[in-house]
């Protein structure tokens, strides 16, 4: 029985690990696809919706799945993310220009920007598995997603953390890149992000508040 279980356990951890390899494949071939900028958000939303279905136990091949979502929300996707994109540049472009300066407004604006950027990073990590979640107006993504953060600091620590370890793991091996670490990430995050939002949602309707906006629903491009 124990090692019955435990083969079980092993073929499921090796075959997570080959699904999250073709995931992160499969993310940067489709980001390509669409010239970089154009491609990585629908790719982001195609590998946030298959990790969902992954997590519900829903065994869509991966490569028939991922083209699907990839294609059906490439408008929509780039809508999302285009503007999370120039924010992003934003504030590397100010802190590249602060940081340098020596005076103490120069020092204290950085300071502000390194916030808003660690801010803006915990918001992220929610936009694209909400968007595999729920069905919202596209300006209600980043509204939502930036409340999340905010008043579920714990799992926005969380989330912040395996960002920050995949980077610095990214960063020590260089090899992970191509095959695991943007899968990883992305799997990882997309995972906790729907026991976050699904304990939300059992709290929502514990409290017996209306659920239109929180109630599990398909995803738009599910």
């Amino acid at each position: 029985m124990l090692s019955g279980t435990f083969s079980a356990r092993a073929y499921s951890f090796f075959d997570t690990l080959v699904w999250i390899a073709g995931l992160n494949l499969l993310w940067i071939a489709f980001t390509l696809l669409g010239f970089g900028i154009f491609g990585a958000g629908p790719a982001t939303a195609a590998a946030q919706i298959a990790v969902r279905k992954r997590a519900a136990g829903d065994a869509v091949p991966l490569l028939r799945g991922f083209a699907s979502a990839y294609f059906r929300n490439f408008l929509r996707a780039n809508a999302l993310a285009l503007p999370v994109m120039a924010a992003a540049a934003a504030l590397v472009l100010n802190w590249n220009y602060f940081s340098g300066g020596r005076g103490v407004l120069a020092q204290f604006m950085a300071v502000g920007i390194l916030v808003a950027a660690i801010f803006l990073a915990g918001a992220v990590c929610y936009v694209f598995p909400m968007y595999a979640r729920y069905e919202l107006p596209l300006f209600q993504y980043l509204l939502m997603s930036s409340r999340f953060a905010v008043r579920h600091l714990a799992g926005t620590v969380i989330l912040l953390f395996v960002s920050a370890a995949v980077l610095y793991a990214s960063s020590c091996l260089p090899g992970l890149v191509p095959f695991f670490s943007i899968g990883a990430w992305l799997y990882l995050t997309g995972w906790l992000c729907d026991r976050f939002f699904a304990a939300n949602d059992e709290s929502v309707a514990a409290a017996g508040e209306p659920a239109a906006r929180t109630a599990l629903q398909g995803a738009t491009a599910a």
